[in-house]
């Protein structure tokens, strides 16, 4: 991973957990299609294919369980973010297949937790 000192520890910190949760996910078996798609709606982070299912990953790192850990920061609010950012990636890029959400969870020693179906999509 190429850094700069002009880089915040927060992003380069986030970015190789996502890197963390991309190799897991392709020793998997899944394979990557996209990372980081922006939009009004929000962010996805990951984008993985599992057979013919469109995989949205959300990739969160909590250094302590202390307020739950990173799985339990996966609030509704953030999922209706998550389903709307899909929604837009879908119409955008005019995909039509079953789609599902999952969550990759990385603790403070970088265990991996992977939840499939973490979450359905909202309406």
């Amino acid at each position: 991973m190429l850094t700069t000192k002009a880089t915040p520890w927060r992003k380069r910190l986030g970015d190789y957990q996502e890197q963390q949760a991309r190799s897991y996910l392709e020793r998997e078996g899944l394979d990557h299609v996209a990372s980081n798609v922006r939009c009004k709606r929000g962010e996805l982070d990951l984008v993985m294919r599992d057979g013919e299912t469109l995989v949205f990953v959300e990739v969160r790192f909590r250094a302590s369980a202390r307020f739950g850990g990173a799985a339990a920061s996966v609030d509704p609010r953030k999922q209706a973010r998550l389903t709307a950012a899909a929604a837009y990636y879908l119409q955008r890029h005019s995909i039509n297949l079953p789609c599902r959400f999952d969550v990759i969870a990385i603790d403070g020693a970088g265990a991996i937790q992977w939840i499939r179906h973490a979450f359905a999509a909202s309406s």
